[in-house]
This record gives C-alpha cells, sequence and structure tokens, in this order.
C-alpha cells in the first residue's frame, strides 16, 4: 500500500486519505445488535491496515464509541495515527439537547479525552448547531483548547452556509464533515467553492450511502429494523432506490477491470476528488474494514474519474 498523507486545513494534523468511520462501534442508538467485542476489532483492523484517521463522536451510542475506540487503541503508538471526535449533545435525564456554548463544549472535549484515554484529540467537530450560541464564539472556545494542546484541529459538523461563515469568521475552522457522496451532490454548489477559498478541508459522511453504493444492492425491496437509522431513508425506497441501483451496475465492468469491489471504486473517486480530504467509510466487521483500506491502493485515469462521475450526472 502506498504511503498518501493529507493535511488537515491549515493544521498540522496528517491523515491517511481514507479514513474510518465508527458510528457501528458502540452505536447501539443507531444499529441493532452491536457487539462490543466485534468493534473494538473494527477498530484494530483499521490501525493494522494503515488507516491513520478514527472518526467518532459522543452521539455514537452516548459516548461508548469513544470508551470502546479508547480500550482498542491501548498498545498502538499514539503519534502515529488521528482521532477525530464531534459533541454537542448535552443529556440531562432523558432528554438531549443541542448546546453549543462555549463552556459546555470546552467540557465535551474533557469528557471525550477522558473516554478515549488519551490526551489530545486531532480533531474536535461541534457536532451540529444550536440555535442561539453565535458560532464564532463557539469556535473561539475551541481556539483555546487548541492553544493549551488539548486538539489540534477545529470542524463543525451539519452547519448551513451561514453557520459556517459565522463560525469560520476568524479564519479558525480547519475541517466541515457533512453529508456528500455520489447520490447527495449538493456541497458542490456552494459549500466546496467557500472551503477552496478558505483553506477548509472537508470529509464527506455517509460515503457509501449507508451501503447503497457498494453493489450489493439490486431493485428488490428492502425493509429495515424501526430502530435502524436506514428505516426510513427515501434512497431506499420507490423510484429513488431503483435509479441509485441502476447507476452502481453500471459501474460492474470497470470494478472487474481494476480487480475491485465496487465499494472500493467509488472510495477511489473519493480519494481522487480534489474538493475531499478524508473519506470515512463505515464498517460492522473488520473484514469490511480491511477490505476498505485496499481502496488506497486503487488508481483511477482522469477518463475513469470522469466515468464514474457522469454515471451519478442525474444526481447533481
Amino acid at each position: 500500500m502506498k504511503e498518501r498523507n493529507v493535511q488537515i486545513g491549515k493544521s498540522g494534523v496528517l491523515s491517511t486519505p481514507l479514513g474510518l468511520g465508527t458510528n457501528a462501534v458502540g452505536g447501539t442508538n443507531l444499529f441493532p445488535n452491536l457487539k462490543d467485542a466485534t468493534g473494538i476489532e473494527i477498530v484494530k483492523a483499521g490501525l493494522d491496515s494503515g488507516i491513520k484517521l478514527l472518526d467518532t463522536a459522543f452521539a455514537y451510542g452516548m459516548g461508548h464509541s469513544e470508551e470502546l475506540i479508547g480500550q482498542a487503541i491501548q498498545g498502538y503508538d499514539r503519534g502515529s495515527f488521528a482521532i477525530a471526535s464531534k459533541g454537542a449533545q448535552q443529556v440531562t435525564g432523558d432528554s438531549v439537547v443541542i448546546n453549543n456554548d462555549p463552556e459546555f463544549l470546552k467540557q465535551a472535549v474533557e469528557d471525550s479525552l477522558k473516554r478515549l484515554h488519551t490526551t489530545y484529540l486531532d480533531v474536535f467537530y461541534i457536532h451540529f448547531p444550536d440555535d442561539h450560541t453565535p458560532k464564532d464564539k463557539a469556535v473561539a472556545a475551541l481556539n483555546e483548547l487548541k492553544v493549551e494542546g488539548k486538539i489540534k484541529a477545529i470542524g463543525v459538523s451539519n452547519f448551513s452556509m451561514d453557520q459556517l461563515k459565522e463560525a469560520n469568521k476568524d479564519g479558525l475552522v480547519d475541517i466541515v464533515e457533512d453529508q456528500y457522496s455520489l447520490i447527495h451532490r449538493d456541497a458542490e454548489k456552494e459549500l466546496f467553492p467557500y472551503l477552496k477559498d478558505h483553506d477548509i478541508s472537508f470529509v464527506p459522511f455517509f460515503p457509501l450511502a449507508s451501503g447503497l453504493l457498494t453493489g450489493k444492492y439490486d431493485n428488490s425491496a428492502v425493509n429495515f429494523a424501526d430502530d435502524d437509522i436506514r428505516h426510513s431513508n427515501p434512497d431506499f425506497q420507490g423510484a429513488r432506490f431503483a435509479e441509485i441501483v441502476k447507476a452502481v451496475n453500471t459501474l460492474k465492468p470497470l470494478a472487474e477491470q481494476k480487480n475491485a469491489t465496487i465499494a472500493q471504486l467509488v472510495l477511489a473517486w473519493y480519494m481522487q476528488n480534489p474538493n475531499i480530504s478524508v473519506v470515512i467509510p463505515g464498517a460492522k466487521h473488520p473484514e469490511q474494514v480491511q477490505s476498505n483500506a485496499k481502496a488506497m491502493d486503487v488508481e483511477l485515469s482522469d477518463a475513469e474519474y470522469q466515468q464514474i462521475d457522469a454515471a451519478f450526472a442525474t444526481f447533481k
């Protein structure tokens, strides 16, 4: 596997262009039937496969994902990989409220550090915006932690363009994590040009569209349990689902030619996309992580990159 690192925004944080999303590591509030031991093995498989960014969040199991990662990384050289986490959820009893208050975010970072058994986070994202905190004030609080060395890069996630501009008023935002994939391409219109102009990195979440871009679905209707985050996802329903499956199927000949899976081909497309810094597919099994990591060895010509892009042009 070729060694290739990307820099996160204006920070000194480095990562492989492919990371590991860990919402299925301890995210028992997101997926049914998750096992802690499997989650730990998923993280180890990522690190053992050369992946250098673990992406987690308090919201994945309300801290449980961070706890499992904290266990999994013991025995690994902490300086050899990056950890990104996210916070903004204030839990009081049974209620969860989004809070971007500066003092709350500082405490959220401290709590993440404890769960992860580490002295610093490479990236901390404000996971969701609240509706009352000035976003530049929230980011300024994180910058204080950056100065202290507790975080190395500042990120925001799920922010509108106006909220992002407010957050970056002082040029302190290093990275943005938002939904983007071959079938969800709104970011190309306004977001990507802004990020490029301000030297801000971008990480897409749901890059494989909850499995839709892996080639494992045909036109048969699919049903998910009520407690599965895919249950009410419109991508898995009706004409849109059929259109997505049709586009994915056009990639089969190129995948065979490359001796790659469709998922590896799609991940290679993201890694070659100049607007994307790191792509973070999730996994439910260690073998999926190992397979995804092989995407770092898939090379696309400009014509092949454009071929994949064109297959999903109707989603622009």
